[in-house]
């Protein structure tokens, strides 16, 4: 997948948030949130639930206004410039937002034309290709797997290259399969120029693909940085000699990788037999 480079940029930091804050009656879910995120990275941010990640989210996309504080996407202030902002970005939910009556290829179609962008036929027919979705792209949504729905889902959020992309919990609920998929694409984004805030409950989620990463909590940001950066809050580590046995995925990945194509279309049982046949030494 080769995704262009994102369009309507300008200087500047692609997202800015100085002490944002958000209550709801007597309940304070921001306390004052500050972090920057770069124009082509992938910014994470991990929390609990209730730790105030959707609501930054939603602030940021124009959604719900702060009780105070400021923000800018792209370069437009959120309370002030909100129909800049739109323009700038695109939200993908925790739960796909896919017609499943329509085929993966309407549902672009149909999201071009909301946008008012020429020619969505091509559009879509690029997208699904982009996505690895073409071979499906005639069929109904409702027919998809958790990772292509997801996908198309994503694709559906790239319509027309915003240079900003929210994902609110892209792989909840996926296997592990599918969040591999949702995984290579959201670095594909990033490569292509576009920034992406995810939010994440999924530490090796934010492990994998973060540039930098930020934890939410009571709502404050306690702690941002890189990978690296935040390792160096511990000790340093300890060499010692570990029989490394491996973890549950990687023996999901490798025997579902062992079963071929054909097992993906009914074959499931050779997949099996393999195994049995693998562990009694035959």
């Amino acid at each position: 997948m080769s995704i262009p480079p994102a369009t309507n940029r300008v200087q500047g930091p692609a997202i800015h948030v100085q002490g944002l804050e958000k209550s709801y009656k007597e309940l304070r879910v921001l306390r004052g949130v500050n972090f920057e995120v770069a124009r082509g990275s992938i910014f994470a941010l991990l929390g609990s639930n209730g730790a105030g990640k959707t609501t930054v989210v939603k602030i940021l996309s124009t959604l719900l206004k702060p009780d105070a504080g400021a923000a800018r996407v792209n370069g437009f202030d959120v309370a002030a410039q909100g129909a800049e902002v739109r323009e700038s970005i695109s939200l993908t939910g925790q739960f796909a937002a896919v017609d499943g009556i329509l085929s993966g290829r309407e549902n672009l179609v149909l999201v071009a034309r909301l946008r008012h962008l020429k020619d969505p036929g091509a559009i879509a027919d690029d997208l699904l290709r982009r996505f690895s979705l073409t071979g499906a792209g005639t069929r109904r949504a409702a027919t998809y797997s958790g990772g292509m729905r997801r996908r198309l889902d994503i694709a559906m959020s790239l319509t027309g290259n915003p240079p900003v992309i929210f994902l609110d919990e892209p792989t909840a609920g996926l296997d592990p399969e599918a969040r591999i998929e949702v995984w290579q694409a959201v670095r594909e984004l990033a490569e292509g120029g576009t920034t992406v805030l995810l939010t994440t409950q999924y530490l090796d989620e934010a492990e994998q693909l973060a540039d930098r990463i930020a934890i939410l909590h009571h709502g404050r940001i306690i702690v941002n940085g890189t990978l690296a950066e935040l390792r160096q809050l511990l000790p340093p580590a300890r060499i010692e000699y570990v029989e490394k046995q491996p973890s549950l995925e990687d023996i999901f990945l490798t025997v579902v990788g062992d079963a071929g194509e054909d097992d993906r279309d009914g074959g499931a049982d050779s997949g099996s037999q393999d195994l049995k046949t693998k562990s009694s030494g035959k």
